[in-house]
C-alpha cells in the first residue's frame, strides 16, 4: 500500500484567485446615455439662454407673459415672462428673458418704454401695434455698468442716443400748447423738438427739455434767445397789417423758435443742458434787459381794471418800463379806495446822456434833480386804455401843464411819483360837472315864465285871428271892385264904347292945343296982333 502511495505525484498546492470583473451590461448604457444626453441638453440650453432682468411698469395695460415681445431696431430680442404688482400695488413688475448674446445691452442707461399708437404733438408712433399688438421697445445705452433692474418711461423719448445734437433746458411760467414732440424753429426750419417738460419743484415755473440736431445747434449760444412760435402773430401798426407764422404745423400744434441776438459778439456755442428762458413772443425776446431799473409807486383813486402786471409804462409812447405789482388799499380814516401800482422805470431807455459830471454828483442825484424837473413842468402818470377790444391799459406819463404843483417827497420807500386821472375820468367828471350844473337851473321859474309866454302869444293868436277876418272882408270887397271892374272893360260894352269916344275926343284936343303951342313958339306976336291973314 505503502509503495503504491508512494508512486502517486505530489499536489500542486491551492491558493485563493481573485474573481475577474465581469463587463458592463448593455441593460445600463441606455440609461447613461440618456443621462449623458440630458445633461448636454440643459447644459446647452443655459449656455444658450440670455439673461433675466426685471422692468418695472407703471401699469399691465397691453403686457401679456409668454406672448409679449422686447424688440430692438424691429429684432425680437426678448420675451416678457411673468407679471406681477409690487409689493406696495402701486407698479407692475415684469421678468424678461432675453436673448443669448444680449449682455452688452443692459447696461445702467438702456431704456425701455411701452410702443403702443400715441398721437403726440407733432408725431404719429406705433400704428403697427393696432394689428400686432403692443411691445416693448428698447434703446441701449452707452454706459460701461451692467445692470439687470429698470425702470420703464412712461412715454417714448422723441430722440434716440444715435441722433446727433444737443439738449437744452427752457424756463418759462406758462406751458401754452407746447407738448412733447413739438416742433423747434431756426429761421422757420425745423430743426428740434421738445422731448420733455416738468414742474419744479417750488410750483412756479415749468422747465421745458428741448433736442436741436446737429448741425444746428453750433447757432446756439448764450445770446441765444427762445420764443413761443404757436398760432399767428397778427400787428397793425403805422406801416400796415403784418402777419407772421413759422410753419403752417405752429398754427395747428404750437411751436417754438430760437434766434441769435444781434450783439456783434462771437462767442462759442452752447453747452449741454445750458438753461434759457422761453419768452412769450420774439418782441419780448429781442426787447434789450433792463439796466438799473428803479422802484416807484403811483397812486391810482379810480378804477384799474384791464391793468396788469407786465403792462408797459410810456413817456409820450416810449417804453420806458413795465407794471410790476397791482394793490388795493383803504384809507381808515376817510374810508376812501385807492390802488397803488408799482413800476419799474429804466432811464437808459429814453437815450439819456450824461456827461460832464461835478465833483460829488452821482447818477442816483442827478435822477432826483430829472424827475424833479419833469414833475415841476407838469409830467403826471395817467391810466390809459391800450386796446378797444380787450380793455387792456397801460400807464402813460405826459406833460399836463394845468396840473396842480406837487412835490416829490424822496423819503418814501418807494418814492411816489404824481398821477392824474384818467381820460375816461375825466369825461365822467366833466359830465358830471354838467348835471350839477342843469341841476341847478330853476326850472320852476323858467316853467313860469314859460306858460306866462304861451298865454300872450295865445291872446296874440286871438287878435291876429281878428284881423285875419277884416282883412278877409276887405279882399271880398276889393274881388267885388275887380269883378265889376272887369264887367266895364268886356268888349263891346256900353262903358267901354264911351270910353273910347272920350279919348278920341280927349286925343284930338290934345293934337290941337300941340298945334297951337307949335304956332305960338314960332309967332309969338299972334298973341296981341292975332294970326295973320285972319280978322282983326
Amino acid at each position: 500500500m505503502s509503495d503504491e502511495r508512494g508512486s502517486v505525484p505530489p499536489l500542486a498546492e491551492s491558493r485563493a484567485v481573485p474573481k475577474r470583473q465581469t463587463r458592463l451590461s448593455l441593460v445600463w448604457i441606455i440609461p447613461i446615455v440618456a443621462a449623458l444626453v440630458g445633461v448636454w441638453i440643459a447644459v446647452t440650453r443655459v449656455l444658450n439662454e440670455g439673461p433675466k432682468i426685471t422692468i418695472v411698469f407703471r401699469s399691465a395695460e397691453g403686457l401679456d407673459a409668454g406672448k409679449t415681445k422686447l424688440r430692438y431696431n424691429g429684432v425680437d430680442v426678448g420675451t416678457i415672462m411673468k407679471i406681477r404688482l409690487s409689493d406696495d400695488h402701486e407698479h407692475v413688475i415684469t421678468e424678461v428673458q432675453m436673448a443669448p448674446k444680449t449682455e452688452g445691452f443692459l447696461v445702467a442707461d438702456t431704456r425701455f418704454w411701452v410702443v403702443r399708437a400715441r398721437i403726440s404733438g407733432a408725431t404719429v408712433t406705433g400704428l403697427s401695434t393696432l394689428i400686432s399688438g403692443d411691445y416693448i421697445g428698447m434703446e441701449i445705452g452707452s454706459s460701461k455698468e451692467d445692470k439687470r433692474d429698470f425702470v420703464a418711461l412712461e412715454t417714448p423719448p422723441v430722440v434716440t442716443y444715435e441722433v446727433a445734437g444737443r439738449f437744452f433746458l427752457l424756463k418759462t411760467t406758462n406751458l401754452g400748447s407746447l407738448d412733447s414732440g413739438t416742433p423747434i424753429f431756426f429761421r422757420r426750419l425745423q430743426v428740434g423738438e421738445v422731448t420733455s417738460y416738468a414742474l419744479d419743484n417750488d410750483g412756479k415755473m415749468l422747465t421745458v427739455k428741448v433736442f436741436v440736431r446737429a448741425p444746428y445747434d453750433q447757432y446756439v449760444n448764450p445770446d441765444t434767445r427762445f420764443w413761443q412760435a404757436s398760432g399767428i402773430d397778427v400787428s397793425l401798426t403805422a406801416s400796415g397789417l403784418s402777419v407772421q407764422t413759422q410753419s403752417l404745423l405752429s398754427i395747428l400744434i404750437g411751436g417754438i423758435a430760437f434766434e441769435t441776438f444781434p450783439s456783434g459778439r462771437i462767442l462759442p456755442a452752447a453747452e449741454q443742458n445750458t438753461t434759457f428762458t422761453l419768452y412769450s413772443n420774439r418782441t419780448q425776446a429781442f426787447e434789450p434787459p433792463p439796466r438799473n431799473p428803479q422802484t416807484y409807486e403811483l397812486l391810482f383813486k379810480e378804477s384799474v381794471r384791464g391793468l396788469e402786471p407786465g403792462a408797459p409804462v410810456e413817456f409820450r409812447g416810449i417804453r420806458v418800463g413795465q407794471v410790476t405789482d397791482i394793490r388795493a388799499q383803504i384809507d381808515a380814516r376817510t374810508f376812501t379806495f385807492s390802488a397803488p401800482v408799482t413800476i419799474q422805470l429804466d432811464p437808459q431807455r429814453l437815450g439819456i446822456k450824461l456827461f460832464g459830471l461835478g465833483p460829488g454828483e452821482d447818477l442816483a442825484t442827478i435822477r432826483r434833480k430829472v424827475i424833479n424837473s419833469l414833475v415841476s413842468h407838469g409830467v403826471r402818470a395817467q391810466l390809459r386804455t391800450g386796446n378797444l377790444l380787450t380793455g387792456a391799459a397801460f400807464v402813460a406819463f405826459d406833460f399836463f401843464p394845468g396840473a396842480a404843483p406837487v412835490t416829490v417827497d424822496w423819503s418814501q420807500t418807494p418814492v411816489q411819483l404824481p398821477t392824474i386821472p384818467g381820460e375816461l375820468q375825466l369825461v365822467e367828471e366833466s359830465a358830471t360837472d354838467i348835471l350839477k350844473k342843469v341841476d341847478k337851473l330853476p326850472f320852476k321859474a323858467i316853467g313860469n315864465d314859460l306858460q306866462k309866454a304861451l298865454v300872450d302869444f295865445a291872446q296874440t293868436m286871438v287878435t291876429a285871428r281878428g284881423t285875419l277876418a277884416s282883412a278877409q272882408g276887405t279882399f271880398t270887397s276889393a274881388t267885388g271892385t275887380l269883378d265889376t271892374a272887369s264887367n266895364v272893360i268886356q268888349p263891346n260894352s256900353v262903358q267901354l264904347r264911351e270910353l273910347d269916344n272920350t279919348l278920341q275926343e280927349v286925343s284930338r284936343a290934345a293934337r290941337s292945343i300941340r298945334v297951337l303951342a307949335d304956332y305960338l313958339e314960332r309967332h309969338p306976336e299972334a298973341l296981341i296982333r292975332g294970326k295973320k291973314g285972319g280978322p282983326k
